[in-house]
Formats: C-alpha cells, structure tokens, sequence
C-alpha cells in the first residue's frame, strides 16, 4: 500500500510538472508562431546598397517586441527585433511600442472590446498581480521591460525623451559608437484606463508616443477596426489638447478616418502614422488615401510604410518601395518613412538584420542617395526634433 501511495504521489507530481511546464511555454510558443519571416537570415546583399546603407540614420517606427517578454539584449533565433539584430541594420532609432489588450478573433474589419487575450497572456505569463485588470499597468510593465534591457547594455540602448537626447545620440554614432536610440509607445489609448491624468502617468515613465487606437473603439476615439466608426470623444478632445501641451507624439495609425479627421482638425504639431500601407498599392482599411497622405504631411509628420501583408499586400522590399514611391509622389518626400510592426503578430519578409533590402529596392526604385537618406530615417529625426520636448 505504501509503495502505491508513493507511485501515486509521483504520477501526480509528474502531471504537475508537465502542466506547468506547458503553461509556461504557451507564451514562447505563441511568440514563435505569430511572429514569422518568410526568409530567414542572411539576406541577399547589394554592395551599391550596403555602401549606402552604412551611411544612413535609420530609424523604425513601430515595433512590439516588449510584449513577448524576450531578452531584447541578446539575439534571438525567431522573431524580428533584438539589439544585436537592430545593429546589424545600423538602426540609430527604434521605436518600442506597448500592446495592453486585443481581442478575440481579431480583424481588420471590425471588433469589440469585449475580449481581452493581453489580460489572458499576463495571466499565463505570471505578470504582476496589478497588470491583470489594469491596462495602464500592463503599460508600464512592458516599459519596465526596457528599461531592465537598457541596464544591461550600459548606455548602448537609449531611451529619447527630449530633442538634445537625439543630438547626443547622433553624435555619438558619428564617433562611431553603436548605441541605439529608442522611444516608447503605446498602441491603443484604452491603457489610459478611461483617466486623463494617465496620460501624465506614461509621461513620467518616460513614453513621448502615444497611439490612439488599435483594433478596437477605445473611450478616447473610434478605431478603424472598431464598430462606431466614429471620431475622438470628448475625452479623446481633451487627451490630445493634453498631449500636445507634454510634447507628445500623436499616431494615428489603426485610427478610423474619422478619428483622423478630428484629430487633423485640432493638431497644432506634426501628427504620425506609425505603421500602414496605401490604398494606392494594397488597399485596405488600415491602410492610407491619397487625401490622408496630403493631411499628414500638412502637419509636417511622417507616414510609417511597412512590410506585412496588411500593409503591402504581397510582403516583400520592392513590395514597401513601391508603396513609398507612391506616398512621395502623393505627399512629398519628407513626409515619408518606414514603419515595421516588427514582432507584431505578423508574417515579415525579413527581420531588422535585413532592412538594407528596403535600401536596395529603393535604389531600384530610382530614389537619389539623399532621398533614401529621408525615408530611411532622416525625415523622422526631423519630426524627434520638432516634437519632443526641449532640453
């Protein structure tokens, strides 16, 4: 009897064990699966292309690496983004992006805030106690994230709160230092939890970005995926007058038209498109009208082209440069950059390791070197230097 109560006591231990050990690697696995390339490293390379590309300030402006939970300092052999990888691609500027809830069965058409699988994975991943019902703290905790990975390099992973941070970091690449800069984001004012003084609460820990929607309406504006369709609320009104007065950046990127509308209506300050497509090329409704292109140029912001599906249609670098061939044509050549949703759920046809293919298809695309010098990271420095904060 003794001997079978122990075979049982080991069974159940053993059951234990393996139900653990599968709770804790659905995060991974789903990290692996969502987060696809179609090719795999090393990319074809273009001498002509290369040359160039050593020389350029480039820059990303949307990526959601932080909710994977990964060591964003050391390379990863699946995914898209990680500081040995950003520096294969001579990447100056990232921006990190925070995901604090999507739902169920999510769309491009339309969905409702009724589900919520960010609060299901901070669960399974055992975040905080306070980031289960809070969406602002799932926020923080995805900065957090960052700013333990900034630690651990010693200065070579820069967070940019203000203008004078961009010029030091820019001078010290020119000293040939391999520092790489980065902002913080957040996709989806639904992580202010309803509160305008959250808007206050992000500041301090250190995001000049915000995102108003993503796949959902929001209590601060209608998303282009949402079901209203609609624009800012009053409460939107008065986060945006709030974020202006903070030096913040305004992206409208997943935004209803109407949403951009109102927003286009009241900005004073160059607005953003972080991540999209034109309809141009691969229509689509997160993707950009020619009209939008004209109106977020009219603000001196940039428009964030990427390389998924959603945005090109077929995912490839002539696929992106033939959509920022059509956004320079339409809004001018200094409203015009690159926008990944690297690690955002996406199937990419490379990884940051592999940005100089955009390079090289822009050539193709026949860009001059000083244009590519724009789109590739140029013309969203000059939207840091117009937008952050002075200091």
């Amino acid at each position: 009897m003794r001997t079978l109560k122990r075979l049982l006591a080991l069974l159940v231990a053993l059951v234990v064990v393996t139900c653990l050990a599968g709770y804790f690697a659905v995060p991974g696995i789903a990290d692996r699966l969502m987060n696809k390339r179609a090719i795999d490293p090393p990319y074809p390379r273009d001498e002509a292309a290369e040359a160039l590309h050593k020389q350029l300030v480039v820059a990303d402006l949307h990526n959601d690496v932080l909710l994977w939970g990964r060591d964003i300092t050391q390379r990863a052999s699946h995914g898209h983004v990680d500081l040995p990888r950003l520096r294969d691609g001579n990447f100056a500027i990232a921006v990190f992006s925070t995901v604090t809830q999507t739902p169920k069965g999510i769309n491009y058409e339309s969905n409702d805030s009724t589900t919520d699988q960010i609060g299901l994975l901070a669960r399974v991943e055992l975040w905080p106690l306070r980031t289960w019902n809070s969406r602002t703290q799932r926020a923080l905790f995805q900065a957090q994230r960052f700013y333990d990975a900034a630690a651990k390099t010693r200065g070579e992973l820069l967070l940019l709160t203000k203008r004078s941070a961009v010029d030091s970091l820019l001078a010290r690449r020119v000293r040939g230092e391999q520092v790489v800069g980065a902002l913080l984001s957040t996709e989806g004012l639904h992580a202010l939890d309803g509160k305008l003084e959250h808007v206050d609460t992000l500041f301090a820990h250190g995001f000049r970005m915000l995102g108003l929607t993503h796949f959902f309406d929001n209590d601060i504006a209608a998303s282009a995926h949402g079901l209203s369709k609609g624009g800012l609320t009053p409460l939107g009104r008065l986060v945006l007058h709030r974020m202006e007065l903070l030096n913040m950046i305004v992206d409208v990127a997943h935004a209803s038209p109407a949403t951009v509308n109102d927003v286009l209506r009241m900005a004073t300050r160059p607005v953003i498109v972080s991540h999209t497509g034109v309809q141009a090329t691969c229509p689509g409704p997160r993707n950009l009208t020619d009209d939008q292109l004209k109106a977020i140029a009219a603000t001196g912001g940039v428009v964030g082209i990427g390389y998924w599906d959603g945005a090109i249609c077929t995912p490839t670098a002539e696929s992106a440069a033939k959509a920022i061939r059509h956004a320079v044509n339409v809004a001018g050549i200094d409203y015009v950059a690159l926008g990944s949703d690297w690690d955002g759920a996406t199937t990419e046809p490379f990884d940051a390791s592999g940005i100089s293919l955009v390079t090289a298809a822009l050539l193709k695309e026949r860009f001059t070197a000083e244009e590519i010098a724009k789109i590739i990271g140029g013309n969203f420095v000059r939207v840091l230097k117009a937008s952050l904060p002075p200091g």
